[in-house]
């Protein structure tokens, strides 16, 4: 996938919802245009969680990413996606893993994040996806002990600020090449690195669908990406969205 030079904006609600306004309000927006903001006021995770970033703290970007991919491998891009961001992130001295299905993680905590979200009103051929990133960068510890579950920072992994631009510029040249390989091969062509940085394999897990929560063993992953949970019974069910926790 080839990115396309990055559109900064001082202040956006969120890079995500301004991409979809973007679309459809019918503009053409080409594939691998990136949006980035150095705040974001109401930004969105899974499950309309807020990512709020303030003033240049830390990194919040999104792009159109075009693909003839339908499901059910649409369901790995976003694996794909932290898989390419977790790289990144190490090049900077930092440890990643990833947690299923799009997340970055430091020490079981949660450094950064993936929302992915299909665009309907596309003229071309196959889907539109808008894909946004949040990474935490340079918040302080103060600041994350606000988010409603663990989380972390670049600069307090390593106790040093960062450049925000330098940040997304490798981010998004590792991005290039994982998101190149899965619309080559789909998952099959990540699953192995994917099960050598995943968090909490063969661990004993809990997994939210909506109302239903249930807990099992975390026994791998189907060849689309979906999780495997081994309950008590021994019978695996297969998991294609929820809220993993360990």
């Amino acid at each position: 996938m080839k990115f396309l030079p990055v559109q900064w904006r001082d202040k956006l609600a969120s890079t995500n919802t301004e991409l979809l306004e973007w679309l459809r309000g019918g503009r053409q927006v080409p594939s691998g245009l990136v949006l980035a903001a150095r705040e974001q006021s109401a930004g969105r995770g899974r499950y309309e969680r807020r990512w709020i970033s303030r003033p240049g703290r830390d990194l919040t970007f999104s792009f159109l990413f075009r693909t003839r991919a339908g499901y059910p491998r649409l369901a790995s891009l976003s694996m794909a996606a932290a898989l390419g961001a977790a790289c990144a992130i190490e090049t900077f001295g930092i440890p990643t893993r990833t947690k299923w299905p799009n997340d970055i993680l430091v020490k079981n905590r949660k450094l950064g994040g993936i929302l992915a979200e299909q665009c309907d009103v596309s003229p071309a051929p196959g889907s539109a996806l808008v894909v946004g990133m949040g990474i935490n960068v340079n918040s302080t510890e103060a600041e994350t002990s606000a988010i409603d579950r663990p989380a972390t920072t670049m600069r307090l992994e390593a106790d040093r600020e960062y450049e925000v631009d330098e940040v997304l510029q490798r981010v998004l040249e590792s991005l290039s090449g994982w998101i190149g390989r899965w619309e080559r091969g789909g998952f099959t062509a990540i699953r192995k690195e994917w099960e050598a940085r995943c968090a909490g394999l063969g661990e004993v897990v809990s997994l939210d669908e909506g109302s239903d929560r249930r807990s099992g063993i975390l026994d791998g992953f189907g060849k689309e990406g979906q999780l495997l949970l081994r309950g008590n019974d021994g019978a695996v069910r297969e998991v294609w969205a929820g809220d993993l926790s360990f």
